[in-house]
């Protein structure tokens, strides 16, 4: 097949194949395990700077002793604090959990907002894990920008931009709504995988033939 020339005809072909690599939904993608979309926003705020497995071995105890915002909203501090420790800078983690409980309980009836306006407002809730919330637990639009989707997304050639508002702007209008939250996902997923940071493994790369770094690194050999 011929290899897409534009941002938008690479990142089509970018997620019909990584679809075929990662199938499912952002539910069936998420990495982070959790009940409902409270459950979602907590393990999403303590996954910062932390792995994806080290927070799904935290969890566990702290959705027991606080499974909903009402519980966590009057939790002591020091308690949630060594609920978390494991999970790196903890102690602001901690006031960004407390702070988000008690918004979603004073403000929101205990519910979780659905809408970015209102997830936003919530301590320790930037677009990112807005987006993680509304593309998972609602199945909202929405595209989360970590280092993976910015890594990828300039190697591949889809924006310049570097900042992650920025990406998830220039990203947006190449996907179907409903699609960015799988969209997002699979970039991670082959970030971690395969395009990685350091060493990116452009040899088993299923994206390789039209990436334009795999074709920097790797140049075609004489016909």
């Amino acid at each position: 097949m011929a290899r897409p020339r534009t941002p938008a005809g690479r990142a089509r072909e970018t997620h019909a194949r990584l679809g075929l690599r990662f199938p499912g939904s952002a539910a069936d993608l998420c990495a982070l395990d959790h009940g409902d979309a409270f459950q979602l926003l907590a393990a999403t705020i303590l996954s910062a700077q932390c792995t994806d497995d080290r927070v799904n071995r935290t969890t566990p105890a702290l959705f027991a002793r606080f499974p909903d915002a009402e519980a966590l909203a009057g939790a002591l501090p020091s308690e949630v604090e060594a609920l978390i420790r494991s999970t790196g800078f903890y102690r602001a983690k901690t006031r960004s959990l407390l702070g988000m409980a008690r918004g979603v309980r004073d403000r929101f009836d205990g519910v979780v907002p659905t809408s970015m306006a209102d997830l936003v407002t919530l301590p320790g809730v930037g677009r990112k894990t807005a987006n993680v919330v509304r593309s998972v637990a609602f199945g909202l639009p929405g595209l989360p920008v970590d280092t993976h989707v910015q890594r990828l997304s300039v190697r591949l050639g889809l924006t310049t931009e570097v900042d992650p508002v920025k990406v998830e702007h220039a990203l947006d209008p190449m996907v179907p709504a409903g699609e960015r939250g799988m969209f997002s996902l699979r970039l991670i997923l082959h970030g971690r995988e395969t395009c990685r940071a350091r060493v990116p493994r452009c040899d088993r790369c299923v994206l390789a033939d039209f990436c334009p770094s795999a074709t920097l690194r790797h140049p075609p050999g004489p016909s």
